[in-house]
């Protein structure tokens, strides 16, 4: 790994979120683009993976492929409301930080979040660690928090 295809990754991440969401709002099958999404940059096929969603209060861990889809469009969590269907119109790193070791990396940042209405936009803290599998970097741990303003 290094910082190129890191942030390669990175905006593969981000773009991917971004098309879960105009999927949706096409009507067309989002649920198949959010597991593809998954498969494509989770680990969970791969390793166990530790999931920390921004916003969560109930079940703090998605830690699972079907908990994280849950996660990103409204599964069988209550608290779930579909983060990737809201959907963003944008999602900008404002800040983002790397540390390449030797078998692993980490990339932790600030992330803004425009929603297609009128809210405000979102602002959250991200951390992932990375594992490269078979070429393809995916991420092990993610963590995600919102910034309260």
């Amino acid at each position: 790994m290094n910082k190129e295809n890191i942030y390669e990754f990175l905006n593969s991440w981000k773009d991917g979120v971004i098309s879960i969401g105009s999927v949706y709002k096409s009507d067309d099958d989002y649920k198949k683009e959010a597991a593809s999404f998954i498969d494509k940059h989770y680990a969970f096929d791969e390793s166990n993976v530790l999931f920390k969603p921004t916003f969560t209060k109930q079940v703090i861990f998605r830690n699972n492929k079907e908990d994280a889809l849950s996660y990103f469009i409204k599964g069988d969590i209550i608290e779930d409301n579909g983060f990737a269907i809201k959907p963003w119109k944008s999602i900008e790193p404002l800040e983002i930080h790397i540390n390449i070791e030797e078998s692993f990396s980490i990339a932790m940042g600030v992330l803004e979040l425009s929603p297609f209405n009128d809210e405000n936009p979102t602002k959250i803290a991200f951390t992932f660690i990375l594992n490269e599998f078979d070429g393809a970097i995916k991420i092990k741990a993610h963590h995600s928090s919102p910034i309260i303003s």
